[in-house]
Parts: C-alpha cells; sequence; structure tokens
C-alpha cells in the first residue's frame, strides 16, 4: 500500500483528504463528552487535517505517516494553524522504533490500519497496545471488506477485535455521517469503531 499512497500523493488524487472534520473525532475533542486533553497518536496522518484539530483543542498531538508529500503538507497545515505538533516518517508498525513514546490516552486512526497485510496489523495492533496508556480510546475508520483492486482490503468488526481484542473492548460503533465516497469507494461502507484499553 506504502507505493499507491506515494503515488496518490505524487498526483494529487487523495478522496480521504477533505475539509470536514469527523462527528466521532469531533465528540472526542468538543461538547459535553469531550475527553479531557492528553497525549495523541494519530496514525497515518496524511495532510494533517485531524492532528491541527486535536492539537488546537489542547492535545499534545504526535502524528505518523510514511509520505513525505503529505507530512510536508502537514507541517505547513500546523504551523499555519499556530500549533505544535510532533511529525514523524515511518511505519506504524514500528512504532517504538520511531521513538514515538507511551502514555498515549487517544488514538486515531482513519483508514490506516483496513489497509495492511494481516502481519503488519498484528505488529501495529501491538505497537499501539504498547503505546497507549490504560483507559486509553481507538478511534478508527475503516471500509468493511471487499474487493477493491489497489484500494485498501478493508476490515469488519471480527478482524478488529482479533487483533485488538485481548487489550481492549469495543466501546461503540458510531455511525458514518460523512460525505459520500466519489468512484470505487462508494460501496466501501465505512465503519467507525470506538475502542478502550483495558
Amino acid at each position: 500500500m506504502s507505493l499507491a499512497f506515494r503515488v496518490l500523493y505524487a498526483i494529487g488524487l487523495t478522496p480521504w483528504d477533505r475539509d470536514e472534520i469527523a462527528t466521532p473525532l469531533r465528540e472526542v475533542a468538543e461538547g459535553p463528552g469531550a475527553l479531557p486533553p492528553g497525549r495523541a497518536l494519530d496514525l497515518g496522518c496524511g495532510t494533517g487535517r485531524h492532528a491541527v484539530f486535536l492539537a488546537q483543542h489542547g492535545w499534545d498531538v504526535t502524528a505518523v505517516d510514511f509520505v513525505p508529500r503529505a507530512l510536508s503538507k502537514a507541517r505547513q497545515r500546523a504551523s499555519d494553524a499556530g500549533v505544535r505538533v510532533h511529525w514523524l516518517q515511518g511505519d506504524v508498525t514500528r512504532l517504538a522504533a520511531l521513538g514515538v513514546g507511551d502514555g498515549y490516552e487517544l488514538v486515531l486512526d482513519i483508514g490506516t490500519f483496513h489497509g495492511l497485510d494481516d502481519r503488519q496489523r498484528a505488529d501495529c495492533a501491538r505497537e499501539v497496545t504498547s503505546a497507549t496508556a490504560p483507559g486509553a480510546t481507538l478511534l478508527m475508520l475503516a471500509f468493511q471488506p471487499g474487493r477493491r483492486g489497489p484500494l485498501p482490503r478493508g476490515l469488519d468488526q471480527a478482524d478488529l477485535l482479533r487483533h485488538f481484542g485481548d487489550a481492549w473492548e469495543l466501546v461503540s460503533v458510531p455511525p458514518y455521517t460523512g460525505p459520500p465516497l466519489p468512484g470505487p469507494l462508494r460501496n466501501a461502507q465505512p465503519t467507525w469503531y470506538r475502542l478502550r484499553k483495558h
């Protein structure tokens, strides 16, 4: 998937990079049910829209992506917004090697885990679990499984729990309320998952 994302960023075809902040993320940062700001980790942060949003709401954010072009745009976005985010270029399956540290209270994954193969999913789940504090929240958006050529293979609830279930519990499956996805993603059935670490 990494080559595909590099190519898509290079040609400017990034349908996942939209202006709106998803409702489940807004609810984490704003309003009566908001979590108190702490340490947040954004996996596959892309151009940094969500990392910057969290930083604007008082979170100490570390954001990881492997595409240099995306991170360059993310750094500019944070600078324009006047917030600090710790940007790391690297592999989400090797968080400890990147030096992300631990004690995160929130992990955000909007469309990263669902594109990993089984070995990568196991590695990523282990790394996320090691990097998070007890009681941490994991907020993930994933497509349902399906054949979509070079696009992410998707993830269902059973597979999510197979990788995270020992250390995490599924709290809710908030509805996807975003705009319809374009072209081949139209039938991807994006699904939110909210988990809490034991």
